[in-house]
């Protein structure tokens, strides 16, 4: 089983926004008090946040899917949902966040530092938080957004001072040993070391770590071994030491071809400009260490190539991890490189701080722009036109939106509305009828647009969770309606002038005049008779 994970592709999701509540308040006498319905809670956010205590990626090799608790949902009398807490995600210092392309997102580096991987969705509002002077009793509520959902790149480098390279079996895990408290496991094959190693060391007044590595070889850059995979924790490191086995049996073998393979490979390697140290492994200091020279053979070969190396410019050290010979001397040379590398640090964060205090002027009659809410792109689907809004806002509305309620989806018109779409899509083209879809395709909601349907749902009295601008019947104006009346009136006088004008004709005995009188005799003397047997 792997116990050192230090690259993993990590799924987060946040907490789903709770749903508002359409509630209204309901006391004795007072049947319809007024809308109570409270909002819904906040879901939580998905947090990185680097902790000391943590020093692998491993639980999330395990469990690469991470998901924030949902918001609660809001209810009656005023009872607004709990907000849920944010997952905190502890990861090692060094760790480098990075997006599905190889962007980066974050590099946290301190304790504490954090990055928000996955924001929780906010809660929707209850009908009570969506009164108006106009709006006295929405029968609606705003859902809750659901949480973002990302997929990113945790990688873990290490931040070590001074990093140990070279040949497998050259003795790094031992010297590591030597000159620190980190126990890493040693033996006489190679490949031993199959993660990195941190040891903390103490040279007088300076306090640094050092990085121990798997080994090197010959095509490491190009991914052969296990040294290319373990690269990017040394491209924090200030000073690089080449340890040397000068005790090595292997054929073709030497301290100088070995120096010159492990330098070939570091200059092919690229470092990564995340890692918050853009200098060329090469050209950073280096040290020269020749170990193993409590072997007779080692040490005649250790002082026959150390002219050599110091030829080049190194520093050389022959050291002994079994005896500590020149241990001392070499943790004290280590120091002074970390010690100067941190000055130069220090002074190039104060000169940035200047510049960052520096005023900035700027231009006469400078003015900034409003921020554009939204923007409208015109498509073709299907050979008819459609126009696609995207933005923040409208895109926010429609997942609040519960289109099975009409008057949520009037509040909807009006927000668009008054956002200015109605009056961008006029000036893109649009006209009733075309396809306008809000959002990109995976959540996108199409309309047929119509734009007599926008704007004035809270002028409106309709019942309680309808929006009249979406019914197919309209209602008749009074003035409609008494044109209608009209109409039927005049129907009727023109049907009895026809039934008079066929009695003249012959084709009726009696007029319809006639047919009354005569009938109004009949009435009076039946009712007459009722009235003498009672």
């Amino acid at each position: 089983m792997a116990d050192f994970v230090d690259r993993v592709v990590l799924h987060v999701t946040g907490g789903h926004g709770g749903h508002g509540c359409v509630s209204v308040r309901r006391e004795k006498f007072k049947p319809l008090g007024g809308p109570n319905g409270g909002n819904g809670g906040k879901g939580g956010d998905v947090i990185l946040r680097v902790d000391g205590q943590t020093t692998t990626l491993l639980e999330y090799h395990h469990s690469p899917h991470q998901h924030a608790t949902n918001g609660d949902v809001g209810r009656g009398d005023m009872s607004h949902g709990f907000n849920a807490p944010d997952l905190i995600l502890p990861v090692p210092q060094g760790t480098v966040v990075k997006d599905k392309q190889g962007n980066v997102l974050a590099d946290l580096v301190r304790i504490g530092d954090e990055y928000v991987a996955a924001e929780g969705g906010i809660g929707g509002k209850g009908n009570a938080a969506l009164t108006s002077t106009k709006r006295k009793a929405p029968g609606f509520a705003l859902l809750g957004i659901p949480g973002d959902e990302n997929e990113v790149v945790l990688e873990l480098k290490s931040i070590a001072d001074v990093a140990l390279v070279g040949y497998p079996s050259a003795g790094k895990s031992s010297l590591i040993a030597a000159i620190s408290a980190a126990r890493p496991k040693i033996a006489d094959y190679p490949f031993t070391t199959l993660i990195p190693n941190l040891g903390v060391i103490q040279a007088g007044d300076t306090r640094y770590t050092v990085a121990d590595v798997p080994g090197l070889i010959e095509g490491a850059s190009e991914g052969k071994g296990l040294g290319h995979r373990f690269l990017r924790h040394v491209e924090r490191s200030s000073a690089l030491v080449h340890v040397i086995d000068c005790a090595t049996l292997e054929p073709n073998r030497d301290p100088i071809s070995d120096f010159d393979v492990i330098r070939g490979e570091l200059e092919n390697y690229e470092v990564d400009p995340t890692a918050g140290v853009t200098v060329p492994l090469n050209e950073r200091p280096q040290l020269i260490v020749l170990n193993k020279i409590d072997v007779p053979e080692a040490r005649e070969l250790a002082e026959f190539v150390k002219p050599m190396f110091e030829e080049r410019g190194f520093r050389v050290f022959e050291v002994s991890t079994a005896s500590h010979e020149g241990l001392r001397q070499l943790t004290f040379a280590m120091a002074q490189i970390v010690e100067e590398d941190r000055k130069a640090q220090r002074k190039a964060r104060k000169n940035t701080v200047v510049a960052e205090d520096t005023v900035v002027v700027k231009p006469k009659g400078f003015r900034s722009k409003k921020k554009q809410e939204f923007i409208i792109r015109k498509e073709e689907r299907n050979l008819e036109p459609l126009f696609r809004v995207i933005g923040e806002k409208p895109e926010r509305w429609i997942k609040q939106t519960d289109f099975n309620n009409d008057e949520a989806v009037g509040y909807l018109a009006d927000r668009l509305n008054r956002l200015g779409v109605e009056d961008q899509l006029f000036k893109a083209g649009a006209i009733a009828g075309d396809a306008v879809v809000i959002g990109e395709e995976t959540d996108a909601v199409v309309f047929d647009w119509e734009p007599t349907m926008v704007g004035g749902a809270e002028l409106l009295s309709s019942p309680r969770g309808t929006d009249v601008r979406l019914e197919e019947l309209i209602r008749p104006t009074r003035a409609q309606r008494k044109a209608e009346f009209h109409e039927r009136m005049d129907a009727k006088a023109e049907a009895r002038a026809e039934l008079e004008a066929e009695r003249v004709a012959g084709i009726w005995t009696e007029s319809v005049e006639e047919m009354k009188a005569s009938r109004q005799p009949k009435a009076k003397a039946e009712k007459k008779a009722e009235t003498e047997t009672e």
